[in-house]
């Protein structure tokens, strides 16, 4: 028997002071061997969100993907604190099905993924929304800049640039950070490589942004979220991120990187330099501007990421197009591949 009415009946959920939407999963399911420093580098990579977000502006979502008692109650005092909005419990059921489960339910109108050993940098956000504003076609905004990002599905990009003298080859503007970052991956990078010179970039007004973008930290306009999945048979790797990279070119939509480096990766190894970073919130206004996006032809898609895709890759004009765009003989003969 049901007497009187649902008090929550017809009540509206949206809530008009979350634009932006942070996202990050975590399994951590013990603390030793690889994982013997997750723990310490999730926690940190919570405060640097904390302390770097306009707080009345973002709604943090932490699915805690199957990861051990500690990190569980850690994440039980955020809620219970209201420090985070959103706390999701899963068995390990993979790194994207736990995003998805991040994603429904919800209508913001940019959401912010994050792998769980990101450390945010002051000033990210308003970064990320600067690009968004100034660049009406982009759908994807990462944050660390990377070489040859270009070749990850954004033939598009290139298509609807190519005689754009605003894009070019761009001095890279934070070698060391970016240098940093290839060594938290693993590599023995030396100060002196081609990849910490030049990278494909574009301006528009007093804003620089670089062509492409990584996945394990982005921002994207919901539009682009809009067809996700429903599950995915994969824990992670299986080309299973990939669903994320090709998001924005499906919807004809940009992908591009703040030309600064506004967050660290960590990886699985604390160090003593994560401790020496300060963070702090933005005193800059934050304003997102809303689009009207248009169903993009089926026709313009297969000209631009399937017939431009190949023509690309024929070296002659590869070549051409480093040399049009700027980059010198000198950094072109180190060129051997090309990826698009």
């Amino acid at each position: 028997m049901r007497k009187g009415n649902n008090p929550n009946k017809d009540k509206v959920l949206y809530d008009a002071r979350f634009v932006h939407q942070v996202i990050i999963p975590v399994y951590i399911p013990n603390q030793q061997d690889y994982f013997k420093d997750a723990f310490k580098i999730f926690k940190k990579c919570i405060q640097s969100v904390l302390e770097t977000i306009s707080l009345e502006y973002t709604f943090i979502t932490i699915i805690n993907n199957g990861s051990c008692a500690e990190v569980e109650n850690y994440l039980l005092v955020l809620k219970s604190e209201k420090k985070i909005q959103e706390l999701i419990n899963t068995s390990n059921i993979g790194k994207l099905n736990a995003i998805y489960k991040g994603v429904v339910g919800h209508n913001f109108d940019i959401i912010t993924i994050a792998d769980a050993d990101t450390m945010f940098l002051p000033g990210w956000q308003y970064e990320t929304i600067q690009i968004f504003n100034s660049f009406p076609k982009v759908g994807t905004v990462g944050i660390v800049p990377q070489f040859n990002m270009y070749a990850n599905f954004c033939t598009n990009v290139i298509f609807d640039n190519f005689f754009n003298k605003k894009m070019r080859f761009l001095k890279v503007a934070e070698p060391k950070e970016m240098q940093l970052f290839y060594q938290s991956i693993g590599w023995d990078m030396k100060e002196d490589h081609y990849y910490l010179q030049y990278i494909l970039g574009i301006e528009k007004s007093d804003v620089k942004a670089c062509i492409g973008s990584s996945h394990f930290v982005a921002t994207y306009r919901k539009e682009v979220l809009s067809e996700i999945e429903k599950y995915i048979p994969a824990k992670m790797g299986s080309d299973s991120e990939r669903l994320l990279d090709v998001a924005a070119q499906n919807k004809d939509l940009w992908k591009l990187t703040t030309f600064k480096n506004y967050a660290y990766h960590m990886g699985n190894v604390y160090e003593d330099w994560m401790d020496e970073v300060k963070f702090h919130q933005t005193k800059k206004k934050l304003e997102y501007k809303r689009l009207q996006l248009t169903q993009p032809s089926k026709l313009a898609f297969l000209i631009k990421n399937k017939f431009f895709k190949t023509i690309l890759r024929i070296k002659l004009i590869n070549d051409f197009f480093f040399r049009y765009k700027g980059l010198s003989k000198n950094v072109l003969k180190q060129y051997n591949k090309t990826y698009y």
